[in-house]
């Protein structure tokens, strides 16, 4: 049994993918006035677009298209880019950024959002191309030994523009380093620090290379993304091989300055060579020495190997490193685990606790007096996770049983490779850990846990590296005709029908799109062939819900009366894996084994201001606070490396603050007043906060079964609030262990009311209705004012005059 539910159409024949689509260009949606716009001149304009979303939509299937080569179909391309212009099919971010006709030409990993690794060295490969990289620490996939790690020495040329030389560039060495106490200015650094400093670098750093030892290993690190993997991938490799009585040196001096443009990343300024260097000192202070000493086990000094290297993942300050950190729960470490971010400072991860049907029953089982060993351990370590968890909001759970199907055995089919095919590509290829590479999958072969989870946790890859291509599709935006002279829910019998298939084109479409993303030359290159891994789901579900059947967020979870709305989601689940299957035939490739997924959608349902995948509103009226690089000059206005963006947001009358708990950053508040918020639904409206625990719980599972489906489906990214002063630890508790185990993914964030959190700012900031409207009459942004009014207020607030 699938779940559908009755009635549920067949698909009988197959529809012509984008049918609806086709015609002259389609005008380009526009984006969501204040914080869509913001969105797009972040992540997603280039000056060339001219700041059009449909010239972004030209590039994007242009580029996608491309891929085919002499096979691409033209006519294809112009409904695909039709799709993307209108907002039916949004793709995700990284294609939106990086799409255009050079696109055969690049790395599938700068395109790639969900990743896995099982060494330090491809993660941090894989950081700097931008994606997202869960790695599992599991006891039995931990094959290196730092301690075994060669004695290691850094040069940088004194010739190098970073090389902190004069007492500007020593002082801005000093506050990198966190040499220098926050806040030292150049003029109040004392000539003891400046002596300090120039010390540090005489111990640290040697400054002959022709006076290391003549056996020492000599690498000089390339300017590129592939030569800082390269310099990791060495230094791991020594220590897998036990060359502790080795040394190498590694030689900086080849990096280009910092603030000099990426050209791969649009232009945006490189983070320079003393950023590398910095990690490679905290390798050597923070992880080999204590190694050396014995003071912790493999995988604790690997999370703290991956946490270092990440730090220093920049990509021009619009990208930071993204990763998820799971442990078996049967590991003797695993108590550790789940104080390692709190204790130990490690704050570039999720970490998740890998569990089971056997975790959650033995966890009952000792609630009811068993004894068992293994139940008081599961005990202990639910009670500790969900105390960490209550108290900080991780770890998290992970039903790793439920991440493949176990029937298939995909996870435990994939070959092990003794020449380094696991990781190789036209841009990297592995030759230092071919050995290292080789163990870990032999141990994965008969791992309790071979696969693992992205870090936003929707999506399920082998532990040894894999890829999963993702994209969303929003049904709202697939209609045919203006909303504005829809009534939710009554609309003419050609208007739905036109309308449900826009939505169906726009969901194949987004299968052949990512597909065509998998011929893309590949680190894991040999696993996407095997795998073919996609996801693709939907965002704005819950303003579809009620413009197409009128339906508000209660009236979802009942199935009889909500029945229309899910047998189209059982519709456009099957529409989805049908045609993975006949376009991998007609390619050639492998069946995808995953199809369906619901990712997060930040940045893509922010274009337009659309409610966050399976999220529900989070706010009715926010300000949404949004980070930039810069800081104020002493004259008042803007230091030069300081985002071109700050100073048109403030000559807008945008508000904006400087920040001190993360320097070099000021924020932005954008008034958000969310499209499901301006379409009436008065009091039919439910945010997050309003809804029960309970409530959230059946409508993950509802969308499990609905949309993810029994068969090639991934999992549905969700983070559920709970509110530390509407629930006690206790209740706490018992929700985890009566929901958790019966649904595949769910993170859950335990909060407080914002005023009791203390933090320096929270990313949206509710307000007043009045401060609200103050803050919009005081910024100059005719769409914004176009966007948000009394009325659309009133409607946010429940009291709807429409």
């Amino acid at each position: 049994m699938d779940g559908s539910l009755p009635g549920a159409p067949m698909l009988r024949h197959r529809r012509t993918p984008g049918a609806r689509f086709g015609g002259p260009p389609a005008k380009a949606r526009a984006l969501d006035a204040g914080m869509g716009l913001a969105v797009a001149r972040r992540t997603v304009f280039r000056p060339s677009d001219a700041e059009d979303f449909g010239r972004v939509a030209d590039r994007v299937a242009a580029g996608n298209m491309a891929l085919l080569g002499d096979r691409a179909d033209r006519m294809e391309q112009a409904r695909l880019r039709n799709a993307i212009a209108t907002g039916a099919l949004i793709t995700s971010g990284r294609h939106l950024q990086h799409g255009d006709a050079d696109q055969p030409r690049r790395n599938m990993e700068v395109f790639t959002n969900c990743a896995t690794a099982a060494a330090s060295f491809s993660l941090f490969y894989l950081l700097l191309n931008g994606s997202g990289v869960g790695r599992a620490y599991d006891d039995e996939l931990m094959v290196v030994d730092w301690a075994q790690a060669p004695r290691l020495l850094l040069h940088l040329g004194t010739a190098h523009a970073d090389f902190p030389a004069s007492r500007a560039t020593l002082h801005r060495f000093g506050l990198d380093f966190s040499l220098l106490p926050w806040g030292t200015s150049l003029e109040s650094m004392t000539a003891a620090q400046e002596a300090e400093l120039r010390g540090f670098i005489a111990r640290e750093f040697v400054a002959d290379p022709d006076a290391v030892p003549a056996d020492a290993i000599r690498h000089v690190i390339d300017d590129s993304r592939e030569g800082w993997g390269k310099a990791v991938e060495l230094l791991e490799s020594l220590a897998f091989e036990g060359a502790a009585d080795r040394t190498l040196l590694l030689d900086f001096s080849a990096i280009r300055p910092c603030g000099a443009p990426i050209g791969g990343m649009q232009g945006r300024p490189a983070s320079g060579p003393l950023s590398l260097m910095r990690a490679f000192v905290n390798l050597r202070t923070q992880v080999i020495a204590p190694a050396r000493s014995g003071t912790m086990q493999p995988w604790e000094q690997a999370m703290m190997v991956d946490h270092h290297l990440s730090v220093e993942v920049q990509v021009g300050g619009a990208r930071r490193a993204a990763r998820m950190a799971t442990k078996s729960w049967r590991d003797p470490g695993i108590l550790r685990f789940i104080r390692v971010k709190s204790e130990g400072g490690l704050w570039t991860a999720n970490n998740s606790v890998m569990v089971d049907a056997e975790f959650w029953d033995g966890v009952r089982a000792a609630r009811a007096g068993s004894t068992q060993m293994l139940h008081q351990h599961a005990f202990s370590v639910f009670e500790e996770a969900t105390r960490c968890g209550y108290i900080n909001g991780e770890p998290g759970f992970i039903n790793g049983d439920k991440l493949e199907d176990h029937r298939t055995g995909t996870a435990w089919d994939k070959p092990v490779h003794e020449d380094g095919r696991d990781v190789r590509s036209a841009r990297y290829q592995a030759d230092h850990a071919v050995g290292l590479l080789a163990e870990i999958a032999r141990r994965a072969g008969t791992a309790r846990f071979p696969a693992t989870t992205n870090p936003c946790g929707e999506i399920t890859l082998h532990v040894t590296g894999g890829y999963c291509v993702i994209a969303d599709f929003a049904p709202l935006l697939a209609c045919p005709v203006d909303h504005a002279a829809l009534t939710p829910g009554e609309m003419p019998a050609d208007v739905a029908e036109d309308w449900d298939a826009r939505v169906e084109d726009s969901v194949r479409l987004g299968v052949r799109f990512l597909m065509r993303a998998n011929l893309m030359d590949a680190l894991y290159g040999a696993e996407v062939a095997r795998t073919n891994r996609m996801g693709i789901g939907p965002t704005g579900l819950h303003e579809w819900a009620w413009m197409r059947y009128g339906l508000g967020f209660a009236e979802l979870l009942d199935q009889e009366r909500s029945s229309g709305f899910w047998t189209m989601l059982d519709r456009l689940s099957a529409a989805a894996k049908d045609e993975a299957e006949s376009y991998a035939q007609e390619l050639g490739l492998e069946t995808p084994h995953t199809v369906t997924t619901v990712k997060p959608a930040g940045t893509t349902s922010k274009l337009f201001g659309l409610t966050e995948g399976a999220h529900l509103p989070a706010r009715r009226h926010y300000l949404r606070w949004v980070q930039f690089k810069g800081v104020r000059a002493e004259d008042g206005g803007w230091t030069p490396d300081s985002d071109r963006l700050l100073a048109d947001y403030e000559a807008r009358g945008y508000p904006i603050r400087s920040l001190s708990s993360f320097p070099g950053m000021s924020i932005v508040g954008f008034p958000t007043l969310s499209l499901i918020e301006r379409l009436g639904l008065a009091e039919k409206l439910v945010t997050a906060p309003e809804a029960s625990p309970e409530a959230q719980y059946r409508w993950l599972s509802l969308l499990e079964r609905h949309w993810i489906g029994a068969e090639r489906g991934n999992q549905v990214s969700y983070t559920l609030k709970i509110y530390t002063d509407r629930h006690d630890i206790a209740a706490f508790r018992d929700m985890v262990l009566t929901h958790q185990p019966r649904i595949r993914c769910c993170a859950i964030l335990p909060s407080r009311p914002d005023s009791e959190l203390g933090y320096e700012y929270l990313p949206e900031e509710e307000v007043t209705p009045e401060r609200f409207l103050e803050l919009v009459a005081g910024i100059n942004d005719p769409a914004l004012h176009e966007a948000v009014d009394g009325a659309h207020l009133q409607c946010a607030s429940g009291v709807c005059p429409i």
